[in-house]
């Protein structure tokens, strides 16, 4: 028996190639999670590789931790040997082992969207470069030539334009302010892990010796920089295995460059191709639906996913009278689905093109007592209280991180103010010290008020780190709370606000024990390392009882049983600012994305009238809505006589490319909301009615493991949803009749 057995033949031929590159395209839902894991398994297992000569990398830490946990399933205890992470948890790793050969202290900083903005802000006030200029367009700027490994002396010698001027002084000063913080921003973690592997011949034979087999996941979205990131480490060995999709590229606003997937066998003339077409995730209708936009790019690998699951009922397109209505049908019908299938609310997501378009949404499920969460809304780590507390630790680990100590040299209040923080940056310029030194120091400062605060504050903050060598990350945390002030600050506050956020800090003391379990405790270096690099995505919690909303751009990776695509308009999706820029490849592989998150049901939505950004306007339908299938799609409007076709041209009367509309009508019925709402509760009750019943989770003959019974085989399944009752044959204890909902029956097959 090979571990490898559970593979399909392409999946097989993919974990079974041993030695030179690999290219694995693989389509949505066709299991490429599974697949990396089962190689790294067959390596270690079946091949006699050693664990820590494995690489494997992904982009966010759900990624990460889940082949993390599929890989020990796999191997056991082997699994902690094998590196497996992040691009930039990789890079910070290497850098706080060898950064030192390129002047990065071990304790450096990590800054993150905000404090990269703030820093910015502050280089461009020292700058004196006139108004209108946003630290968010300079960032931006910087991030791109970070991303193109272009340093801040490249890019004054090539700056040919005002802008560009001003943003190469930018660049400099603020690479000198990192560099004062013993900071590095997320670019540069991957910039200098770039520079040490090509300057320090040590370390990068140090690392292309170690690592034989490297394996990059969601190699579609990787950018320049982090392409000769892993391509310098695997120069040596040439065993680079590199797993994507070009149909699922959407960072390209980001430094991601699809072009690189698609180089890959320029640049491996003798690299193996393996495709994997055959989607474990959704109905056979969905998919053809997704392909029929997708195919319509000209840059693109030809593949084509198919499945063995039923054909499923028809993509349901549903036209509002506007973004009201339109959430209104949402609203509605996700509470039918809910209720007269039984369906729980995570097995609902809603996606759209801009965060804007959320609003009304919410409104719309609050009305119907929907319970909903945001992704990619306010992180628990955004939260004022949160930032200060991580500002505390950082400062405790690198002093020089001015940044941090300027967030928390009055928090909570001491008195100390403007003028005293004027003294102390006058006295660390004069000194050529950092302002934690001079903090220590102010004693010696003439004229200073509140010296005592001052004092007092480094006092606490040298004990802090006199014992942070010797404290887990969760002692020390608690220790800081209690020693700064903070909580007791809080208490005294007496407020509802105050309560709240004593409750956060206690929810992060809860974060710092979870991150140490199985660790024997965290250390307060890699629980910065991880705070930094988080992402939205990594704070979706997979059994969060509400439905799903989130961009398109954020629902990347994930699935859902009923997914919905609101704002399928000209102008909104594809963005009116991509089409002009020459995105709109980028914007359909993004269509393409969205779609294949759907499992069972999908739906989308578009409105005639749309106001959004304080404008109302009319809308055009997408023209992604004409690329469908007509044979799969169920079209349903309110508005009547509706024609699809491609988008017509601007101006003229025609709307969605159909006749002339009742626009007497539709006006009457905005201004009578309640018309407005039950014409859409009965669109939804239409559109649930042509949904046909979920067909049996597992089919008979499908093979499952249960965590007490072991493996078996299903017999049957009758019911559906919460009622569903399955009858499964085990090997060891015999037939068996299991509650589907509690039965928590794993099927054994090739899905991801």
């Amino acid at each position: 028996m090979s571990v490898l057995d559970d593979l399909n033949p392409e999946q097989r031929r993919a974990a079974e190639h041993l030695e030179g590159p690999l290219l694995i395209f693989a389509g949505a839902g066709s299991g490429k999670t599974r697949v990396l894991t089962y190689r790294i398994a067959h390596l270690v297992h079946e091949r006699g590789v050693a664990p820590d000569a494995i690489l494997a990398v992904t982009f966010t830490n759900k990624a990460a931790n889940e082949m993390k946990e599929r890989i020990q399933t796999l191997i056991g205890q082997n699994a902690r040997d094998v590196w497996a992470g992040t691009f930039h948890s990789m890079a910070a790793r290497m850098l706080r082992q060898f950064g030192s050969h390129i002047g990065i202290q071990p304790n450096f900083s990590i800054f993150d969207t905000a404090d990269q903005r703030a820093l910015i802000k502050e280089c461009l006030s020292v700058l004196d470069v006139g108004e209108g200029w946003q630290p968010i367009t300079v960032h931006d700027t910087i991030s791109n030539a970070k991303n193109e490994l272009i340093t801040p002396d490249a890019f004054r010698r090539h700056a040919k334009t005002p802008f560009d001027r001003v943003i190469a002084r930018a660049y400099a000063l603020y690479e000198e302010r990192l560099a004062a913080n013993n900071a590095l921003d997320f670019d540069d973690l991957i910039m200098r892990a770039v520079e040490l592997l090509q300057t320090e011949d040590e370390a990068r034979e140090h690392y292309q010796q170690r690592f034989q087999y490297v394996l990059v996941d969601e190699y579609q979205d990787i950018n320049h920089a982090q392409y000769r990131l892993v391509s310098t480490i695997a120069a040596a060995h040439r065993n680079i295995c590199v797993v994507g999709d070009d149909d699922q590229s959407i960072y390209g606003w980001r430094g991601a460059n699809v072009q690189i997937i698609l180089d890959f066998e320029k640049d491996y003339p003798d690299a193996a191709v393996v495709k994997l077409e055959q989607n474990y995730r959704s109905t056979q209708k969905i998919l053809d639906c997704a392909y029929t936009v997708v195919e319509n790019n000209q840059g693109r690998a030809a593949k084509k996913l198919w499945t063995d699951n039923p054909p499923g009922d028809n993509v349901i397109c549903y036209q509002a009278v506007d973004e009201q209505e339109e959430a209104s049908f949402i609203a509605n019908t996700v509470r039918q689905l809910a209720t007269e299938r039984r369906r729980p609310w995570s097995d609902f997501a809603v996606l759209y093109r801009t965060n804007a378009q959320s609003r009304v949404i919410e409104e719309a499920f609050l009305t119907l007592s929907i319970p909903y969460r945001i992704v990619g809304g306010l992180r628990f780590y955004d939260r004022r209280e949160i930032k200060d507390a991580i500002a505390y630790l950082k400062v405790i680990l690198n002093p020089h991180d001015g940044l941090s100590l300027r967030r928390i040299i009055n928090t909570p209040p001491r008195g100390i103010g403007a003028r005293t923080l004027t003294a102390l940056d006058q006295f660390a310029a004069e000194h050529s010290i950092s302002l934690f030194e001079a903090v220590c120091r102010a004693s010696e400062i003439e004229d200073l008020a509140r010296p005592e605060s001052v004092t007092m504050l480094a006092n606490t903050m040298l004990s802090l780190i006199e014992r942070a060598e010797r404290l887990d990350v969760t002692q020390l945390t608690k220790a800081m709370l209690d020693e700064s002030g903070y909580l007791l600050a809080l208490a005294e506050a007496g407020t509802a606000d105050a309560a709240t956020r004593r409750e956060n800090l206690q929810e992060l003391i809860s974060v710092t024990q979870k991150f140490g379990q199985g660790r024997g405790g965290a250390d307060l270096t890699s629980f910065l390392e991880h705070v930094s690099l988080l992402s939205d995505i990594d704070a979706l919690e997979d059994d969060a009882k509400a439905v799903a909303l989130m961009t398109l751009h954020s629902a990347k990776g994930l699935e859902f049983p009923v997914a919905f695509i609101a704002g399928m308009e000209e102008r909104l999706f594809p963005h009116e600012r991509s089409v002009n820029d020459g995105g709109l490849e980028e914007e359909r592989r993004l269509c393409y994305v969205g779609m294949t998150r759907a499992q069972h049901n999908l739906f989308l939505t578009y409105a005639f009238r749309r106001t959004i950004f304080g404008q109302t306007q009319n809308s055009t339908a997408s023209r992604f809505l004409a690329e469908l299938p007509s044979e799969f799609v169920d079209h349903r409007a309110e508005i009547t006589a509706l024609k699809m076709s491609a988008p017509p041209a601007e101006g003229g009367d025609e709307t969605f490319g159909g006749p002339k509309l009742d626009l007497v009508k539709i006006l009457s019925r905005q201004r009578d909301r309640s018309a407005t709402a039950a014409a859409s509760a009965r669109a939804a009750s239409d559109a649930v009615a042509a949904i046909l019943p979920e067909p049996p989770k597992f089919k008979a003959g499908t093979k499952v493991r249960h965590p007490k019974f072991g493996a078996g085989i299903v017999i049957t399944q009758q019911g559906s949803g919460k009622d569903a009752i399955v009858t499964v044959a085990f090997k060891q204890a015999g037939i068996k009749k299991l509650s589907l909902e509690y039965a928590n029956l794993e099927r054994i097959d090739k899905s991801a």
